[in-house]
């Protein structure tokens, strides 16, 4: 699927994020630092937190009042009432409770570890201790992608290409140890390939074969961003196909009634 060699480039220099900050802008000031132009089949890969951070997508725990059924869920789980009524209430489902795992079917479709919702990296901004802030996906990641794209292609110098931008957060995996990013928003790209109908090198027909490109981008580009410390949220890569139909992040969830493992 590359076209060119694959070049993966985190970019530096991005400030700490605050609800209301313009991520074209700073990102547009992160690529003229890092001297590169937006050329056609670019590909932008943001971190989820700092879209939700720019989106006001923070919560004070100090102002959530647990129910019931979070503080009976928050004693099997081990986790504090307040934490668990905000992971509630950005879930359809609680697919898995056990002592230090709260796993549910976000309101978007996503299975994931609480509902997405993090405590890692977030300064206070309502709160006055860290620990008491938690921060949430963006209420649309498709539609944050989207408009990421337009703000940058409109703010971009003329000549500039349109890139395609992919909103990605790292997921754990059933049976596998650790995290990989993966594609929550995807915006100008085929999200998932669907290669069904054509032919292997034997001229077997392909009966199953889907590629998760926004997923796979979201892998490598997480590789670029590490995962803790190291404040590289933004990645651009290049040299990928990424032609054929658009797709967006929705395209990449299998529907409930395709779960046999549930």
């Amino acid at each position: 699927m590359a076209s060119a060699p694959l070049v993966v480039q985190p970019l530096s220099g991005l400030p700490e994020i605050r609800r209301g900050d313009d991520l074209a802008t700073l990102i547009l000031a992160a690529l003229r630092r890092a001297d590169l132009a937006l050329q056609a089949g670019d590909v932008l890969v943001v971190a989820q937190k700092i879209v939700s951070k720019a989106e006001g997508r923070s919560v004070d725990l100090t102002t959530i009042t647990p129910s019931s059924k979070a503080v009976e869920l928050a004693a099997r789980v081990q986790k504090d009432a307040r934490f668990v009524e905000v992971v509630l209430s950005e879930s359809a489902e609680v697919v898995r409770a056990a002592p230090g795992v709260l796993v549910t079917r976000h309101r978007l479709g996503f299975v994931m570890a609480n509902a997405g919702i993090d405590r890692s990296n977030v300064p206070a901004e309502d709160a006055t201790r860290p620990e008491d802030t938690v921060l949430l996906l963006p209420v649309d990641c498709d539609g944050s992608a989207a408009r990421l794209r337009a703000r940058i292609t409109a703010l971009a110098p003329l000549g500039a290409a349109e890139p395609a931008v992919v909103i990605s957060d790292s997921f754990g995996r059933p049976w596998r140890q650790g995290v990989v990013n993966i594609a929550l928003g995807v915006a100008g790209l085929p999200a998932l390939r669907d290669l069904r109908g054509g032919l292997d090198r034997e001229g077997r027909s392909l009966q199953m074969t889907q590629v998760a490109v926004a997923d796979a981008l979201a892998a490598v580009a997480g590789l670029a961003m590490g995962e803790a410390a190291e404040g590289m949220p933004v990645v651009h890569v290049r040299g990928l196909d990424i032609s054929g139909p658009l797709s967006d992040g929705q395209s990449l969830i299998r529907p409930p009634n395709e779960d046999l493992f549930r």
